[in-house]
């Protein structure tokens, strides 16, 4: 799963500035939901970054929902975004 979340970080860098990115699996904290898709991700994204801060927090979701809109189809089942 760690090559898996460094092309996660890879993609972000690349489309946005951005100083710091951690990725956390949360996965292992939603096996028991009712909505649980098993190999789906649950990730949390925590992001410094000038240029996101700089817009309206909706804004700044859309454009990083945005990124990984086709990661919802294949690997991702629910993104946790905090902006440093």
């Amino acid at each position: 799963m760690s090559l898996y979340i460094n092309q996660i970080k890879k993609k972000i860098k690349s489309k946005i500035k951005l100083e710091e990115i951690e990725i956390i699996d949360n996965s292992h904290a939603h096996k028991g939901h009712k909505s649980f898709q098993k190999g789906k991700l649950h990730l949390i994204l925590e992001i410094k970054s000038n240029y996101l801060n700089k817009l309206r927090r909706l804004e700044a979701e859309k454009i990083i929902m945005k990124i990984f809109k086709d990661e919802f189809h294949e690997k991702l089942h629910a993104l946790e975004i905090r902006l440093k």
